[in-house]
């Protein structure tokens, strides 16, 4: 891929012109999404962000959920989003694929644009990188890791062993260095595991990735790295084809 013309990108930070749009519906909560998604993809990326009140002391039956889903997709579609993605890994996974598939559409009819979800990235990042039986390592409650593990054994996914670090939200999360990413997810290592899934979209997990895989030899796939890749591959063909970027892993290399 050939690298950006920097008058372009100022032409786009000045103006609001770019290659491609992705949107985001994101807890209220999450404050390391957007900052990793700017800090990862390229320049001329736009990254357009809407927050729903969807997690902890505000969490919802399905059908509220989707109204709320509703307005925010609607709004990121006034945007010109190319695709928007549902943005949270436990939510997405929560009401199973058929609810997922739910959210999905709702989406996709309310804005016009290609949906997807955190979910669908993670999955999708599995079968790319051969991954069938996995350790799940997450900052939840173990409820929480339950939800995820039915999901993905829904999909013909295998748990081989997961830990729930019972991690206090969101602070608790965001405070959780790289290298207690690293140290955890080596203490639970698996021999019989494909790979590692990193899950939680407001870590700081992203950075452990390289270290990781390089430790293991095994992929590592993690929330926002996976729904970077999955968004990218979405609008590929706006952007002259996938960027390569090493710093999130063997996923991003390919």
């Amino acid at each position: 891929m050939t690298k950006p013309d920097t008058h372009a990108l100022s032409l786009e930070a000045s103006t609001g012109f770019a290659r491609a749009r992705i949107g985001l519906i994101i807890p209220s909560s999450n404050r390391l999404s957007e900052p990793q998604f700017r800090r990862f993809l390229p320049a001329d990326i736009a990254v357009h962000v809407t927050r729903l009140r969807m997690t902890g002391k505000h969490r919802k039956p399905l059908e509220d959920l989707l109204r709320d889903v509703e307005d925010a997709a609607g709004a990121l579609g006034d945007a010109k989003c190319d695709s928007i993605v549902f943005h949270c890994t436990a939510n997405s996974m929560e009401h199973g694929p058929e609810g997922e598939k739910r959210i999905l559409d709702t989406v996709a009819a309310a804005s016009g644009a290609r949906a997807m979800s955190t979910a669908q990235a993670v999955v999708e990042a599995f079968h790319a990188s051969g991954v069938r039986r996995l350790v799940m390592i997450s900052p939840y409650v173990q409820s929480h890791n339950d939800h995820e593990n039915e999901y993905l054994a829904a999909l013909g996914f295998e748990t081989v062993h997961d830990v729930a670090l019972n991690l206090p939200p969101s602070d608790g999360y965001l405070a959780f260095p790289p290298s207690g990413w690293i140290e955890t997810t080596l203490a639970n290592r698996r021999a019989e595991a494909d790979g590692y899934f990193l899950s939680c979209t407001n870590t700081t997990q992203i950075d452990a990735i390289p270290a990781l895989e390089r430790e293991l030899g095994k992929p590592v796939i993690n929330s926002n790295q996976a729904t970077m890749w999955a968004a990218l591959k979405r609008v590929a063909d706006h952007i002259g084809g996938m960027p390569h970027i090493a710093e999130l892993g063997g996923l991003m290399a390919r």
